[in-house]
Order: structure tokens, then C-alpha cells, then sequence
């Protein structure tokens, strides 16, 4: 039987799928006791906007975050997400385009430098390493495009987890892409939520596991999935753009 609605409900369901789709992998912030995860997209879209200073130097292409190699990875000390990767270090995996202005193992090093302190300071991630592939050489620098703000679906602070969550300070909305905002499981609660690109992820996701486990009663473990970043980095610490002619 179908009815008045359905194609308005399917219509809602693909395009819930496609949001969860693209937040590529869930990456671990941080270590096994640090009990957060951040979306690929996010993560990617931190970086470009960290690398993408105008003037001479290399272009940053395609970028992927995979693991950084198949051994056995601690287990997280909170139940993670959905398909989120095990703790462990990270693999940044990236194209890049080059000009005449710097010999290519130079670019190569100052775009991998950057990427490194970007993943480190304005994230928290844990990266081993990462493998740049030189596909372009270019007569003169390109322009380079603004980076597209991140997607944010946001939700509204509801319960005492989730009010906790919003009050913590870089903290710039609760989001629902996995579902609701909090999600109440039977030993733990996970919490979804923006971060404010004034604040390290990995400092705000702990700041959050803490007001939360206060709030709730029983003091459950909290997980939290960032699954995007706003705004720009504050003049201090992250820092701003990341020299990549250096």
C-alpha cells in the first residue's frame, strides 16, 4: 500500500543515507582512552583549509585518512561509533601539484609538514605518516578556491546529555547525521556534535566527556563523534594557515 507521503519519506531516507555516506571514515582523535572519533570529511576539510594559503607552492589534490598500517590496533575504551576505525595511527594519503618556484622534494616537504602540524594542532589526530604523490607540474601557481564550508545538520540540545554537550565551550552545535544527537546505549552514551575551528577537536570531544559523564546519572563513559568543523582557527592556538613554501 502506499500513501501520499511515500515518496516524500523516501526521498528523506536517501538523502539520510547520502549525509551517512559522506562523512567517509570515522577516524579516532586522540588514543584508546580518549573515546572520540571525527568524520573523514571533517578531518579533509580542516586540512585544505589549513594548506590553502594563496601565493607560490604546492597545490594539495585528492586526500584521503586511512590507517596506518593492518596490525592489531588497541581497542577503544568506550564503545565507538558505527564502522569507526580501532584507535591507532593514522596514514594521510594525498596528490599534490607542483610549479618551478621550489624543487619538488621541497614542496613535497613543506606540504607534508603542514598537513602533519594541521592534523596534530587543529585536530588531535595521530599521524604516522604521509605518502604525497606528485601528479601536476604547473607553469605558474593556479588560483586557489576557498574552501566550501563544512555541511553541518544541526540538532537541538535535548535531555541532560545532550544540554551538557552544547554548554561546553567549542562546542558550536549538536548534529544528527548518525541519528539523534545523544544516543543512549545500554553501557554508554555517544554524543554527535560541531566543533568551533577556534578549538582543537580532540580538547573540546574530551571537555564534552566530561560534562556529560557528570551529568548523566550512573556517570556512563561518553563517546563523542565530531562529524564537522565551523569556522576559521583563532588567531592563537590552532594557528592560522599553514606556510606550505617554507
Amino acid at each position: 500500500m502506499t500513501t501520499a507521503d511515500g515518496p516524500h519519506r523516501a526521498q528523506g531516507w536517501t538523502a539520510a543515507v547520502r549525509q551517512r555516506l559522506g562523512l567517509g571514515r570515522l577516524l579516532p582523535l586522540g588514543g584508546p582512552a580518549d573515546g572520540a572519533w571525527i568524520s573523514e570529511r571533517a578531518a579533509v576539510a580542516v586540512l585544505r583549509r589549513a594548506v590553502a594559503v594563496p601565493g607560490p607552492g604546492p597545490v594539495l589534490g585528492e586526500l584521503r585518512i586511512a590507517v596506518a598500517d593492518t596490525e592489531a590496533a588497541p581497542a577503544p575504551q568506550v564503545p565507538s561509533p558505527p564502522s569507526a576505525l580501532a584507535p591507532g595511527p593514522l596514514r594521510i594519503e594525498a596528490t599534490m601539484a607542483a610549479t618551478a618556484d621550489q624543487p619538488l622534494p621541497v614542496a613535497a616537504a613543506a606540504l607534508r609538514s603542514a598537513l602533519l602540524t594541521a592534523a596534530a594542532r587543529r585536530l588531535g589526530l595521530v599521524v604516522a605518516e604521509v605518502d604525497l604523490q606528485v601528479t601536476e607540474l604547473l607553469d605558474t601557481a593556479p588560483e586557489r578556491p576557498a574552501p566550501e564550508p563544512d555541511e553541518v545538520r544541526p540538532a537541538q540540545p535535548e535531555g541532560v546529555a545532550g544540554r551538557a554537550a552544547a554548554g561546553v565551550k567549542g562546542v558550536s552545535t549538536l548534529t544528527r547525521v548518525l541519528g539523534t544527537a545523544v544516543h543512549t546505549g545500554a553501557d554508554h552514551v555517544r554524543v554527535e556534535l560541531a566543533t568551533e575551528g577556534g578549538h582543537r577537536a580532540l580538547d573540546v570531544a574530551r571537555a564534552v566527556r566530561v560534562a556529560v559523564a557528570e551529568a548523566v546519572e550512573g556517570h556512563p563513559p561518553v563517546a563523542v563523534l565530531v562529524t564537522a568543523v565551523t569556522g576559521e582557527p583563532g588567531p592563537e592556538d590552532p594557528p592560522g594557515p599553514v606556510d606550505v613554501t617554507a
